[in-house]
C-alpha cells in the first residue's frame, strides 16, 4: 500500500514544539496519557458491542497491554478495544481538532508554573501528543471494530507524518514508541524497566476497570533484569499491574485521598486535583452508588455549545455511558464522576434513559446532594467555598431559572458583589442579617460591571441612606431576577424598578407629604414633559431615589428591563420594545430652573424648553449605560448649548 506524507497544522507542530522541548518536569505522565486512551477504547468497544449484534469483534478478553523491548529501546501499550479508521487517524491523530487549540498554547506559554502547565494538557484531549516527550519516533497501528483493513500513523514530531493502509492489523490500537537516551537529570528515565512501568500504572491506573497487562520478557532479552524469578526460557504469564478495584464501591477507610483523586483525573481528562469529593450510596428499593467530584476550576469550554456534560453511568460496574447527561441538571454540569447501578439494562439508551423514573430519582437525589454538599463546604470551608464560587458561580445560578425544586437551595449558596464589602461578597442570609429597621426587601441592581453599577444614579438614595444593594453583574443575572424570587420571605426588588420608599415609617410619612406637595408644585411641567416625550417614555414623575443627579430613567415593577430586551434580540427572539419613567430630582437647578422658566412661559414654551426637556431624558439615559436613539442629534443640541454660555 502507498504511504501518503502530511504535514502537520500549525498548531500541533507548535504542540509538538513543547513537548518535544520538555513543558512538563514529570514526563511519567504519557503512559498515564497513553493507558487512559487504551480504556476509554475499550469502554467504547464495550458499548457499541451492546448495541450492535451485528459488530464482528472480540469483547471476550478486553485488556490493555505493555510491551517493553530494551534492546531496541522500544515501548508499546496495546489495546484490543474499538481502533480507528483511516479517516478517525486523520482527524484525531494527523490534526488537532480543537477550536481552543490555540487558546491551550497560549495558556500553556503564559503558566506560571510547572504545575499549573501540567494542568492543562487534558483540558484539550491531546494526551496522546506528550509521547514526544520520551520518545524520538512514534508509531500508531490501528484498525476499527468490523472493518478488514488497518492504518499505520508514525512521526518523529518535526512537522510531518505518514499514514500507510496495511491489510493486516489486530482490532484496535498499538502505539509504539523509539524511546528517547535515558537522562535522570532531565527526569527522563528508563521507561523499558519493568519497576518504572509498575510504578507508573500503579500511581496513575490501579483504578481502572479494564485489566493492564505487562508482557514478560525472556531471560535473555535484558542484561539484569528486574525480577529474579524465570532464569530459564519458560514463557511467563503476563502480570497485571493494576487492581481494577472500582474506588466508589470501597470504603472510605479503604480509600486514599490520591486514589479518589487520580480516578477524577482519569474520567474528568483534568490534572488538577478536585475541589472535593462526593460519596453517596443508596440503598432499598433502588440501589446505586455514586462518587461525584467538584472540580477545582470551571473548563474552558463550560459556556461554550457542545460542551461535554454529564455523568458516568455504570451497571453492576459494566460501563455504559459517557457524559450521561440525564443524572444531573445543566445548572451543575461541571460536576464530573460515576455513578453505578445496580437494576437498570445493559442495553439502555439515552432516550430511555430521559423517561426512566429510577433515573429521574438519582437525578434529583445526586443535584441534592451536591447543593447540600457545597452549603457544608460554605459554613465548615469558606475558602474553598469561596473558589467554587469563584469558578462556578454563574453557571448554578442557571438553575434558579430551571430548578423549582431546589430554588431555596440554590439561594442558600450564592453569594453576591454587594454595596456593604468592596472586596468579600456576601449570602443572602448574611444581607437579611444586616438588614435595617423597617426594609422590607432585598435591594438589587444589575448592569454590565460593578463600577457601572455603582456610578449609576438609581443608587443614590441607598447609598445616602447606608442601604444595602446586591450588585448582580453576571448575564443570567438579568434573567432570575425577573421571577420575583423570594428569600425567607423577602422579595428581591430591583432598585430601578417602581417607586422607591426608604426609611422608618415616620420618615416614609413625612416623606410623603413632601412629595405630595411637590407634586402640585410641578405638576404642569410633567404633564408637558409626558406629553411631550411620549414617543419615548410611558410617564415623566418625580423622584424619590435621586441626591445628585437630575433625573435618571426607571421600569414599572413588572416591566422587561432594556438589557433583557437586548438579550432576547440577540437570541433571535422579537420583543416588543417597553416604555419606561423618566424620573426628575426637584432638588436639582436643572430640574427646578425648567420647572420655573416653564411655569412663566406656560403653552409658550417653545422650542428650547422641548429640547431642554429632551436632552434631560438623553442624559439620564446615558448615565445608566443606555443607548440613544440618534446620537448625532443629541451631540448637535449639546453643542449648540454650550455654544450659548461661551
Amino acid at each position: 500500500m502507498p504511504t501518503e506524507t502530511f504535514e502537520f497544522q500549525v498548531e500541533a507542530r507548535q504542540l509538538l514544539q513543547m513537548m518535544i522541548h520538555s513543558i512538563y518536569s514529570n514526563k511519567d505522565v504519557f503512559l498515564r496519557e497513553l493507558v487512559s486512551n487504551a480504556s476509554d477504547a475499550l469502554d467504547k468497544l464495550r458499548l457499541e458491542a451492546l448495541r450492535d449484534d451485528s459488530l464482528d469483534a472480540d469483547v471476550s478478553d478486553l485488556h490493555i497491554t505493555i510491551e517493553t523491548d530494551r534492546q531496541s529501546r522500544t515501548l508499546t501499550v496495546r489495546d484490543n478495544g474499538i481502533g480507528m479508521s483511516h479517516d478517525e487517524v486523520v482527524q484525531l491523530i494527523g490534526t488537532i481538532a480543537n477550536s481552543g487549540t490555540a487558546k491551550f498554547l497560549r495558556e500553556l506559554k503564559e503558566a506560571e508554573d510547572t504545575a499549573a502547565a501540567e494542568g492543562l494538557i487534558g483540558q484539550f484531549g491531546v494526551g496522546f501528543y506528550s509521547s514526544f516527550m520520551v520518545a524520538d519516533e512514534v508509531t500508531l497501528l490501528t484498525r476499527r471494530a468490523g472493518e478488514s483493513q488497518g492504518t499505520r500513523w508514525t512521526s518523529t514530531g518535526e512537522g510531518t507524518y505518514t499514514i500507510e493502509t496495511v491489510d493486516s492489523a489486530p482490532q484496535g490500537t498499538a502505539v509504539t514508541l523509539r524511546l528517547k537516551a535515558e537522562d535522570t537529570e532531565d527526569r527522563l528515565y528508563d521507561y523499558t524497566s519493568p519497576w518504572k512501568i509498575r510504578e507508573i500504572v500503579k500511581r496513575y491506573s490501579d483504578f481502572i476497570t479494564w485489566p493492564v497487562r505487562m508482557a514478560p520478557e525472556t531471560s535473555g532479552a535484558a542484561d539484569g533484569a528486574d525480577d529474579a524469578e524465570g532464569t530459564d526460557d519458560t514463557p511467563r504469564e503476563p502480570e497485571t499491574l493494576n487492581s481494577m478495584k472500582a474506588l466508589w464501591a470501597r470504603s472510605r477507610e479503604e480509600v486514599t485521598d490520591d486514589e479518589y483523586h487520580e480516578l477524577y483525573k482519569h474520567i474528568s481528562h483534568d490534572w488538577i486535583a478536585p475541589l472535593e469529593t462526593i460519596r453517596l450510596q443508596a440503598e432499598g428499593t433502588f440501589e446505586y452508588q455514586a462518587l461525584l467530584f467538584i472540580p477545582s476550576h470551571a473548563p474552558q469550554d463550560l459556556f461554550m455549545q457542545g460542551y461535554k456534560r454529564g455523568i458516568q453511568l455504570y451497571v453492576k460496574r459494566v460501563f455504559i455511558m459517557d457524559d450521561c447527561e440525564a443524572l444531573m441538571p445543566p445548572y451543575l454540569r461541571f460536576v464530573k464522576g460515576v455513578v453505578d447501578a445496580q437494576d437498570l439494562s445493559l442495553n439502555v439508551s439515552r432516550e430511555i434513559l430521559q423517561q426512566d423514573r429510577q433515573i429521574q430519582l438519582m437525578h434529583r437525589r445526586l443535584a441534592k446532594k451536591v447543593l447540600s454538599t457545597v452549603k457544608d463546604m460554605m459554613s465548615a470551608e469558606p475558602e474553598r467555598y469561596a473558589t467554587f464560587w469563584r469558578e462556578f458561580g454563574r453557571v448554578v445560578k442557571e438553575g434558579l431559572l430551571s430548578d423549582f425544586e431546589n430554588r431555596d437551595a440554590i439561594l442558600n449558596v450564592a453569594s453576591f458583589a454587594t454595596t456593604h464589602d468592596k472586596d468579600e461578597p456576601t449570602t443572602l442570609r448574611q444581607y437579611v442579617e444586616r438588614m435595617k429597621d423597617g426594609q422590607e426587601h432585598i435591594f438589587y441592581l444589575t448592569g454590565e460591571s460593578r463600577q457601572a453599577i455603582e456610578n449609576s444614579p438609581h443608587m443614590e438614595a441607598f447609598r445616602a441612606k447606608g442601604v444595602e444593594v446586591l450588585l448582580l453583574t453576571d448575564p443570567v443575572d438579568e434573567v432570575w431576577v425577573q421571577a420575583d424570587p423570594e428569600f425567607d420571605g423577602k422579595k428581591l426588588r430591583s432598585v430601578a424598578k417602581g417607586e422607591v420608599d426608604l426609611g422608618t415609617e415616620e420618615e416614609k410619612k413625612e416623606a410623603a407629604t413632601e412629595r405630595e406637595n411637590r407634586q402640585q408644585e410641578y405638576a404642569d411641567l410633567l404633564g408637558w414633559m409626558t406629553e411631550r416625550l411620549g414617543e419615548t417614555v410611558k410617564e415623566v414623575r418625580l423622584s424619590s431615589r435621586l441626591t445628585v443627579s437630575p433625573a435618571c430613567i426607571v421600569s414599572d415593577a413588572h416591566d422587561v428591563t432594556p438589557a433583557l430586551e437586548n438579550m432576547y434580540r440577540a437570541m433571535g427572539q422579537e420583543v416588543p420594545h417597553v416604555k419606561r419613567i423618566l424620573e426628575l430630582n426637584a432638588e436639582h437647578p436643572l430640574v427646578s430652573g425648567l420647572n420655573r422658566a416653564y411655569a412663566d412661559r406656560g403653552e409658550e414654551a417653545g422650542t428650547g424648553l422641548e429640547e431642554t426637556a429632551e436632552l434631560l431624558h438623553d442624559l439620564a439615559l446615558l448615565a445608566e449605560g443606555g443607548e440613544l436613539a440618534d446620537p448625532s442629534r443629541f451631540v448637535r443640541l449639546m453643542a449648540d448649548r454650550l455654544e450659548r454660555t461661551l
